[in-house]
């Protein structure tokens, strides 16, 4: 029985979807004006196993994750860069793809656009003002009334006195209310606009997810995520919007993960102390990044530093030495054995991937008492449970020995390549003083070598 930590509660529930069978999740994705970092990463890693695991129990999954293409820092960059936005934003995501693509981050069933949704947010914004929940400010910008929405601050827990007596009214805002906050703003000089009721001008954040997951979910749905610092204010504002324009619930399961700190701060492009995946990829295999990811609850801070990287690489070396000369090879996975049960279990409390990775650790070494012992197909078997529940968390999908090889750097294996080369000359040559000499120099190095009827094999050893 899945349970999930609820933030609009607080407390874990028993995960039970609107539409039996069918799961509907909207993920805030990135704000395209620069490469991600591993704080981005963390937040694509966590909900590509969070969908991952769903489907896996057999649930039919709509995920949508979007993409914000306009915005006050992506017009900023633009204008430092002296590009157009489309170039620039279609250059960052380009690069996400990318990122994605090698942290086995699979694509969103749907990943739309803020500029491609702007009819949609403009319909929104006219039925808030409708229904008395917006008023068009005599700046042309366009504000959404907090005091209308009696909820206000259900998710964050924040109080509207104290949002008020914490805010201010800036001199060139138009707005009522401290706390009430833009949906629409008026065209400025230079800056990219488009037409709507109230004149030239471009959305404000808040109302794009709203208008967008109702477009590709409907008004209400099962699961929300993002990232913490996404609580407040803009998931609250997405309530708001929401409710009051369907009269509905507009999500029941809010899923928010904890940052990436450096120290005893978030990681944050803000705060100048970010890598880029791209940076960190350069240095760490990415099945070695997505399991450090993992290796923490995904609403747990986790600290990044160069010892933890070194941590999980090293465990990730002990799950594919299990599979050696295994893989390719495995029977069907028993779903009913007790480290699938135990697997699924962790995953049911609230998506636990520290605990699920627990149980891999004790299933490789389950199957290495297996293959000590000489239980072949017992072997097998077992690899085949690890294989398959690895790939639910996006692990264990190459072979030991492709990942024993990539975990060496480019230079590294053509060094090695080299010295490969180079010993079988040796033997074809009969010298074999001197193959046996690169073979030890070989094995000083921590590279294992296996003469085989198709060639000289070679991995890390254990």
């Amino acid at each position: 029985m899945l349970r999930i930590h609820n933030s609009l509660s607080g407390a874990k529930e028993v995960f039970e979807p609107i539409e039996p069978g069918k799961v509907r999740i909207y993920v805030c994705g990135m704000t395209v004006y620069d490469y991600c970092h591993l704080g981005h990463a963390r937040a694509l890693v966590v909900f590509d196993a969070i969908v991952r695991y769903l489907r896996w129990l057999g649930y039919e999954v709509v995920y949508v994750r979007n993409i914000t293409d306009i915005d006050d820092k992506i017009i900023k960059r633009a204008a430092e860069n002296g590009e157009s936005l489309s170039d620039l934003t279609s250059r960052f995501i380009a690069a996400m793809h990318e990122d994605c693509a090698a942290l086995g981050v699979g694509p969103p069933d749907h990943e739309p656009r803020a500029t491609e949704s702007l009819q949609s947010m403009i319909e929104l914004i006219g039925q808030l003002i409708e229904r008395g929940h917006a008023y068009a400010a005599d700046n042309g910008d366009v504000y959404f009334s907090v005091a209308s929405f009696a909820d206000y601050g259900k998710l964050s827990g924040r109080r509207l006195e104290d949002l008020r007596a914490g805010s201010r009214i800036e001199p060139d805002e138009a707005k009522s209310d401290p706390a009430d906050f833009v949906l629409w703003k008026a065209a400025k000089e230079g800056e990219p606009a488009w037409p709507s009721p109230w004149g030239d001008g471009r959305p404000g954040w808040h109302i794009e997810c709203s208008a967008m997951s109702r477009d590709l979910l409907g008004e209400h749905f099962d699961i929300h995520g993002g990232g913490l610092d996404l609580q407040f204010p803009h998931h609250e504002n997405e309530i708001a919007q929401s409710e009051c324009a369907s009269g509905k619930k507009f999500v029941n399961y809010w899923i928010h993960n904890g940052h990436v700190r450096v120290g005893d701060e978030k990681m944050a492009k803000s705060l100048g102390n970010f890598y880029t995946v791209r940076d960190v990829l350069a240095e760490h295999p990415a099945e070695v990044v997505r399991l450090f990811l993992l290796s923490s609850h995904y609403r747990s801070p986790l600290s990044y530093t160069f010892a933890a990287l070194d941590e999980a690489k090293g465990s990730l070396e002990r799950l594919y030495n299990a599979l050696r000369d295994l893989d390719g090879d495995c029977s069907s996975p028993d779903r009913q054995s007790e480290y699938s049960e135990r697997f699924r279990a962790a995953m049911d409390d609230d998506f636990n991937t520290r605990e699920a990775l627990a149980v891999l650790f004790e299933l490789a070494r389950e199957v290495n008492r297996h293959r000590e012992a000489g239980e072949a197909e017992q072997a097998r078997n077992k690899a085949g449970e690890l294989r398959e529940l690895g790939s639910i968390l996006g692990l264990l999908e190459q072979s030991p020995e492709d990942f024993m090889k990539g975990s060496f750097s480019a230079e590294e294996r053509a060094a090695i390549e080299d010295l490969i080369e180079q010993r079988q000359q040796a033997r074809k040559d009969r010298n074999f003083a001197e193959a046996d000499r690169i073979r030890d120099q070989l094995h000083e190095r921590g590279i294992a070598l296996e003469d085989t009827p198709h060639g000289t094999k070679w991995r890390k050893e254990q």
